[in-house]
C-alpha cells in the first residue's frame, strides 16, 4: 500500500469525527425547530390540517414581531426568533376555533411571546409560551376555542416518523429522560386509572400517541427555559405533572365541576399548574444557596 493511499484510509475516520463534532455543536434550538416544522409538514400535506395559510401567518407573523418588539424594547436588541418560531407553529396546530375565526391565533401569539416579559421571577419566565397561551384561551373562551385532539388519527407511519425524530432530537438536547418519564407515567397512571373505573385501557392510553401530545412531550414539557435544574429534580416534576393530569382526568370522569378547559386539555393544565411553582421554587432555591 501507497503512502498516499496509507494517509488517505487514516484522515476518512478523522474526516467523519470532525463531521460528528460539527453535528454535535449546532444549537439545540435549531433541531427542535427542524421538528416542529416537520409536524408541521406532516399534519398539512397528509391530513390539511392548517385549515387555511392565513392561521400559520398570522400566528407566526404575531409571534416574531412581538418577540421582536419585546426583546427589543426589554433588553436593546432583538433576540433569536426561533422560540417564537416554535410558538407560532405550535399555536397554528393546537388552537382549532369555532367558525374559522382568526383572533384566537393573532390573540394566543401575543398571550403566548408577551407572558415571557410580564410573568417572571429572578429574569426568568415561567410558564412555557405556548402552553400559557393555550390554557388562557381555553379558560376565557372555551366556547369559542378548542384544541387539536386527534385530527392526526393514529397513523403508523406518519407517528412513527415524529416519534423517531423526536426522541433522537429530545436526546441530543438533553432532555430525554424528561419525555420518557412523563409518557411512562401516563401509561402507568391512567391505566390505574381506568381499571379503578372499570373503563377500557386503551382508549384510556391512547392518546399519547396523538398530535396534541407529541407537542406537549417535545416541545412543552420540555422547554428548557422553563424545566427545574438537575436531572432528579426534572424526573420528580414529571411524574407530578402526570399524577396532576391523571387527576384531572379522574375528576372529570366523576364529573366534579371544573372549568371546561381543564376537561378539554388536562395535560397543559397539569403543566401549567405544577410547572411554574416547581420553577419559582427552583430558582429560589438555586438563589438563596448563591447568598449562602
Amino acid at each position: 500500500m501507497s503512502d498516499a493511499t496509507q494517509q488517505t484510509n487514516a484522515a476518512e475516520p478523522n474526516a467523519v469525527l470532525r463531521g460528528w463534532d460539527r453535528a454535535s455543536k449546532i444549537d439545540p434550538r435549531y433541531l427542535i425547530a427542524f421538528l416542529i416544522t416537520l409536524v408541521l409538514v406532516a399534519a398539512q400535506l397528509r391530513y390539511h390540517m392548517l385549515g387555511s395559510y392565513d392561521r400559520l401567518a398570522l400566528a407566526l407573523g404575531v409571534c416574531v414581531g412581538t418577540e421582536a418588539l419585546l426583546s427589543w424594547f426589554d433588553r436593546g436588541r432583538v433576540v433569536n426568533l426561533l422560540s417564537a418560531y416554535i410558538s407560532g407553529i405550535s399555536l397554528t396546530l393546537l388552537l382549532k376555533p369555532q367558525g374559522g375565526a382568526l383572533w384566537p391565533f393573532v390573540l394566543g401569539g401575543f398571550i403566548a411571546i408577551s407572558s415571557k416579559y410580564v410573568l417572571r421571577y429572578r429574569d426568568n419566565h415561567l410558564w412555557n409560551p405556548t402552553n400559557f397561551a393555550v390554557s388562557a384561551l381555553l379558560l376565557a373562551a372555551a366556547d369559542h376555542v378548542s384544541v387539536l385532539s386527534h385530527q392526526f388519527g393514529n397513523d403508523v407511519t406518519t407517528n412513527l416518523v415524529i416519534w423517531t425524530f423526536g426522541l433522537i432530537i429530545a436526546a441530543r438536547v438533553g432532555v430525554l429522560h424528561i419525555t420518557l418519564t412523563y409518557v411512562a407515567s401516563f401509561l402507568l397512571l391512567n391505566t390505574a386509572r381506568a381499571l379503578a373505573l372499570g373503563q377500557p385501557v386503551i382508549p384510556e392510553i391512547a392518546p399519547i400517541t396523538g398530535p396534541m401530545y407529541q407537542l406537549f412531550v417535545f416541545f412543552m414539557i420540555t422547554d428548557p427555559r422553563t424545566v427545574v435544574r438537575g436531572r432528579r429534580r426534572q424526573i420528580i416534576v414529571a411524574v407530578l405533572i402526570a399524577v396532576m393530569e391523571t387527576l384531572i382526568r379522574f375528576a372529570s370522569d366523576k364529573g366534579w365541576p371544573l372549568p371546561t378547559g381543564f376537561n378539554a386539555a388536562p395535560a397543559f393544565f397539569a403543566l401549567a399548574t405544577v410547572g411554574p411553582v416547581a420553577k419559582w421554587l427552583d430558582m429560589r432555591r438555586l438563589a438563596q444557596q448563591s447568598t449562602n
